[in-house]
């Protein structure tokens, strides 16, 4: 599994938390991130696309974060994920910049999730994003990380 990001970690705590959770993945979350993209911000954008689609191995199993799509629940994520992996493609996720995704990459997903309507700092959703993967898998392997419901 690979997360492919625009922009790069610095030294952080929001670094410190994505290794955490990327250390407990089975398989490990790996890191690719491609430079922000520089200019207006049509050409930036226009940029940062290409560089993501050229950083997406051609078989991946993408997925795209984008506020727009449905936000699923964890036990849904969960399952959509093992589903996911039946395929037997690499999962890539990909996080845009500050002005979303192109709509080409948009285009080359397979599936396009949301983790919320909420504005997020790009930094912050890579952890959240290893969180819920992180999750899912508890979920799966019926850890009791994950607590449904409320007492």
């Amino acid at each position: 599994m690979r997360l492919i990001a625009v922009g790069r970690f610095g030294r952080g705590p929001e670094r410190a938390l994505f290794e955490d959770y990327s250390r407990r993945l089975r398989p490990k979350l790996a890191l690719t991130e491609v430079p922000d993209g520089h200019g207006a911000p049509a050409e930036a954008k226009r940029r940062e696309t290409e560089a993501l689609l050229a950083a997406l191995p051609p078989r991946a199993y993408a997925v795209a974060l984008d506020q727009d799509a449905p936000v699923p629940s964890s036990e849904a994520f969960a399952h959509t994920l093992a589903s996911w992996r039946m395929e037997a493609r690499d999962i890539a996720f990909v996080i845009g910049g500050a002005s979303g995704l192109g709509k080409a990459v948009l285009e080359r997903a397979d599936h396009v999730l949301s983790l919320g309507a909420l504005t997020w700092p790009h930094m912050l959703v890579r952890v959240m994003l290893a969180e819920q993967i992180f999750r899912a898998q508890s979920i799966l392997a019926g850890h009791p990380y994950h607590r449904a419901g409320r007492p």
